[in-house]
């Protein structure tokens, strides 16, 4: 067993109601109902167990965690734990007011989403009308209160072509991070692949515009990148390996050592409604069905880069090699990785794009 180190980031999952319907989504397919959310005294518990196990930060997610009346507590709720606190949002509901009253509370980070730089695309993508103007008004709204912000670009097919713009329009908005992130197949992104998925050429393209602009925006924004493992040589170290950086806590309190980790079977994920974080983080059977190196299978076992990679993704492994033992396909020693490639070639040349949306919409409540 590898020697268990304290995480660093927390993912707090408040809710999986949100008004958008983004066809990449990578929640489950079936969300939790807003009934069984955890409320704003066990938020406030979980806060400070996270941040006595040695997390620094936590993510404030959802679906949409504005969707919450309670957010205001529960971001001072992490503050007084004295956890770095981030709002992953996508900005609808996020005006002047709310952003003053969340910096009010101990917000010291906002991520804010965008679809595209066509906002009749970005608005398709979303699956909200109007989403690119209040994603722009919000992000504008957030600097000029002076706060930390990071702009996430979700790349695929239907927007690939315009990287640099994103990039360009981060820049533009005062952040300090742009997340150039190609689609991740788990979820609904998963479900709508054939859709979202670009072509090797496109790709190529979007890598080589990527190191120019690392290289035209060095010391003034940071450029993080997260490169499709479809057509990848070797596979991401997911979470940095499986139970050693982070964890996530989902709506109803289930604690996952990676968001997509319910997508495995036989995986009993305890509950901080009824485990310490400590608990579940040292002695969970899920947190440590895969940590380390010792559960490896050939030819991960005695690869030199079974530290680097861990080999990869677990949740990918069982979604195309059928176990979630395998080497992630995305490496090239992997028997699948030619299946993989041509899955991901299939894929690009379909004709017709159409998006499998979650078809349900929530209002973001008042203050």
């Amino acid at each position: 067993m590898a020697a268990i180190r304290a995480p660093l980031g927390l993912l707090a999952e408040l809710t999986h109601r949100c008004p958008l319907a983004c066809p990449y989504c990578s929640n489950p397919l079936a969300l939790e109902d807003r009934a069984g959310e955890l409320d704003t005294a066990t938020w406030a518990r979980v806060f400070g167990e996270a941040a006595e196990l040695g997390v620094l930060q936590t993510h404030l997610s959802g679906g949409e965690p504005l969707s919450r009346r309670d957010i205001l507590d529960i971001t001072a709720a992490a503050h007084d734990a004295g956890l770095y606190t981030n709002l992953i949002t996508s900005a609808i509901g996020l005006d002047a007011a709310r952003v003053a009253a969340l910096r009010g509370a101990g917000l010291d980070h906002v991520q804010i989403s965008l679809q595209d730089t066509l906002p009749a695309s970005a608005d398709i993508i979303a699956g909200y009308d109007g989403a690119h103007a209040r994603k722009i008004a919000a992000a504008n709204a957030v600097r000029e209160a002076g706060m930390a912000l990071t702009i996430n670009a979700v790349i695929h097919r239907a927007n690939i072509e315009r990287l640099e713009q994103m990039v360009d329009i981060a820049a533009s908005l005062g952040a300090g991070r742009v997340e150039v992130a190609h689609a991740q197949y788990y979820g609904w992104a998963l479900r709508n692949r054939a859709a979202l998925m670009p072509t090797r050429a496109q790709v190529d393209v979007a890598m080589a515009t990527l190191a120019r602009l690392r290289e035209s925006y060095d010391g003034r924004l940071v450029i993080d990148a997260v490169v499709p493992d479809y057509y990848a040589r070797y596979p991401k170290p997911c979470m940095g390996g499986w139970a050693a950086r982070s964890l996530n806590v989902t709506p109803s309190g289930r604690a996952l050592p990676c968001h997509a980790a319910e997508t495995i079977p036989g995986l009993d994920f305890w509950n901080v409604r009824d485990h310490s974080l400590r608990d579940i983080w040292v002695n969970s059977p899920a947190f440590n069905a895969f940590r380390g190196t010792d559960w490896m299978q050939e030819p991960c076992r005695s690869c030199d880069r079974r530290e680097t990679d861990f080999g990869g993704c677990r949740c990918q492994a069982l979604a195309i090699a059928g176990d979630a033992r395998a080497t992630d396909p995305a490496c090239s020693l992997s028997p699948l990785h030619e299946r993989l490639l041509e899955i991901a070639e299939g894929d690009a040349q379909t004709a017709e794009i159409r998006y499998a949306y979650r078809g349900r919409r929530e209002s973001i409540p008042a203050e």
